[in-house]
Order: C-alpha cells, then structure tokens, then sequence
C-alpha cells in the first residue's frame, strides 16, 4: 500500500466518528468489535497479571486441587474477606484459571491446572514484583534509570566475581534452574546432539540444561563453566543424579578467564541476551577459538521478531532485559550477523515450538 494511502486510512481509523460509523455498519462492525476487543485486552492487562499473582501468591491452585470450594472457605483459608475472595475468584473464572460450578463454588480449571505443571512457572510469577516495580513507570524505564530492581537480583550480568553475594546467586540459580527445565526441553526437540562427544555449556548456572541433555544422551561428557558462586548447586544437582563421572565443573568468568577447550560443541543458553552487544561478539569470537574444526554451537534464548514483531521476544522479554540494564533481545538475524562475524557457518534457526520459551540458532564452525 502507498504510504500515503496508509496515512490517510490510518487518520480515517482515528477518528471518533469513523469508529462510531463502523461499530454499526453492517460491513465494518465485526472488525470494529474485534479491534476494540483486543484493545481493551491490551489496556487491562496489568490487572490480568496481577489477577495471576494474587492467585498464585494465595496459593489457590492447589487449595483447590482437591476439590470445589466457596469464597467463604477460601476466604478463611486466606484471611481475605470474602466479598473480596469472591471478587478473585470471579476474575480468575474469567481468565480460565477457575471454574465456577452450578452451587457457586469454585473448582480448577484445565488451564490452572496446567500452570502447575509448568516447570518455574510460578516462580517466575512471583518474581515479576521487582519487574513490576520497574514497570511502574515505563516512560522512566525507557530514559534510563539510575537503578532497577532486576539490576539489583541480576547482579552477575555486569561481570561481578566474588562480590556477589551468596544469597544472592542462591536466588537467582533456583530461579534460572526451574525456569531451564521448559527451555532445556525445547532445544533437545529442536537440535540433534547426535554425533556430539563432548558439550561445553557456559553459564550453566546449576546445571538444569546439561542434565537434561545428560538424560537425553547417557554417553556423552559434559563440561560446565559458569561463576565460583553457582557451580556448587551444579554438583549438588549432578551427584544427585549420578552425573559427576560424566561432568567436568569450570569455575570461572567468560568476560576475564579463558574458555575450556575440549567440547566439540558449546551451548549458550540464555546467555546472549543478558549482554550488551561488545561482550557478545567477544563471546563468540572466544567459543570460535575454543571449537575444533567443525565444532558445533548452539544458542537458545528468546529471540526478538526483526520485520515480523513477536509479541514475547519484543514485548515481555525486551523490556525485562531492558530493566535488567544490560543486554537486549535479538533477532534470529541479529544473531546470526553476529555468529558470521565470528567466523561461524552453516547457521540455522529450526522453527520453534513455542517462541515464548525459546528459540534456537545452530552453528558450525568450518573445517580450515
């Protein structure tokens, strides 16, 4: 379409009357319906999440795992009146999570139901309040705040070393480590490790993917390198799970220490996007130094939509890592330019099943 021909129908859309026209015409209103439906999906929002957070923070699913309850029962449980528990509930039947029976209690729904099997999910619910917080004032957010709450629970993204504190790392490896489990899932249903002798995962955290990987191919080693203040939960993980003959631990930092060789494929998974865009042409040009010929990479992390916007990639996660203040979400052709200038080849980026988990680019480097 001509682009003034776009302008002109878009100042057409805007106008009040031309929308109080279109709700009625015949031709016009079902689109004019939907478009004011999603709209006003858009507007409240917020107040979906935070129906979800109160849910969850109530622990709602699971009182009513075991069967229908009213506002009244809940409402004890919970020390909320009930006029209020009712009006939870009501919203929560609404958004699917609930459903109302034919007394007027309340029972679970398939898609609550659903969102308690889904690995650190309500973790992650409950962590949104420091996002939140952030979000408070986006406008602030976009200028550039002095400190954010994500910066404060991120703290190793800027390259902090012994500084972190243990708390700290303790909260952000049990957050990561649940939250792996959907995306670990994901990449092993996207690429083969088929043919793989030896993978090296950086910033492994605790160890959540390479076990799962370890699970999928009981014969292949596996190394991790990730900061001093994680890797004892990623031996604590992997005794548990009689991994440690196969798994080698590489304490250390990719900005200041040098990469284990050894792997004939390295894994980057959630890692790119916590970094600002210096650190992660570095990072690949290090993991092509540390390859063989013919070495594998792997990246999985959500990915931004480039010339098709994504509603995850450049909504949720752009402006989580934007509060984070460090890092960005990229396309899969940003990443990709970035995996070229590194000197890798063959890149690939599989369609995934679920972009709001993950998605994966594969890359080899060439044989000299």
């Amino acid at each position: 379409m001509p682009e003034w021909r776009g302008g002109w129908l878009n100042r057409l859309v805007a106008s009040p009357g031309f929308q109080s026209w279109a709700s009625w015409f015949p031709l016009t209103r079902g689109q004019a319906r939907r478009d004011g439906a999603i709209l006003f999906d858009v507007v409240q929002g917020f107040v979906q999440s935070q129906v979800l957070m109160a849910v969850v923070e109530l622990d709602l699913l699971r009182r009513l795992r075991g069967g229908p309850q009213s506002a009244e029962m809940l409402g004890r449980a919970t020390a909320i009146p009930p006029e209020r528990m009712q009006v939870l509930l009501q919203a929560a039947a609404a958004l699917k999570l609930l459903k109302r029976t034919r007394n007027g209690q309340y029972s679970l729904a398939r898609k609550g139901a659903a969102l308690m099997g889904v690995p650190g999910l309500e973790a992650m619910i409950r962590h949104h309040r420091a996002f939140y917080a952030d979000l408070k004032d986006p406008v602030d957010l976009l200028r550039g705040p002095e400190r954010t709450e994500l910066s404060e629970f991120w703290p190793y993204v800027f390259g902090a070393r012994g500084e972190i504190d243990p708390q700290v790392a303790e909260a952000y490896s049990d957050l990561m480590a649940q939250s792996q489990l959907l995306v670990a899932q994901d990449t092993l249903r996207t690429v083969s490790l088929k043919g793989v002798q030896h993978l090296l995962d950086i910033g492994g955290g605790t160890g959540a993917f390479l076990k799962a990987v370890g699970d999928a191919y009981p014969r292949l080693k596996m190394s991790l390198f990730d900061l001093p203040q994680v890797t004892p939960g990623a031996t604590a993980r992997f005794e548990q799970a009689g991994m440690m003959d196969r798994v080698t631990l590489h304490p250390g930092s990719f900005r200041d220490d040098l990469l284990p060789d050894g792997a004939d494929a390295i894994s980057l998974i959630r890692v790119l996007y916590d970094h600002a865009d210096d650190t992660v042409a570095t990072l690949l040009e290090d993991v092509f130094d540390a390859l063989p010929d013919g070495g594998r990479l792997i990246i999985s992390e959500p990915m931004g939509g480039g010339a098709q916007p994504d509603r995850a990639g450049d909504v949720y996660f752009a402006f989580y890592t934007m509060a984070m203040q460090t890092g960005r979400t990229r396309s899969a052709e940003e990443i990709t330019a970035l995996c070229q200038a590194a000197g890798f080849t063959d890149i690939r980026c599989p369609r995934p099943a679920r972009n709001y988990v993950t998605r994966v680019i594969s890359a080899r480097k060439p044989n000299q």
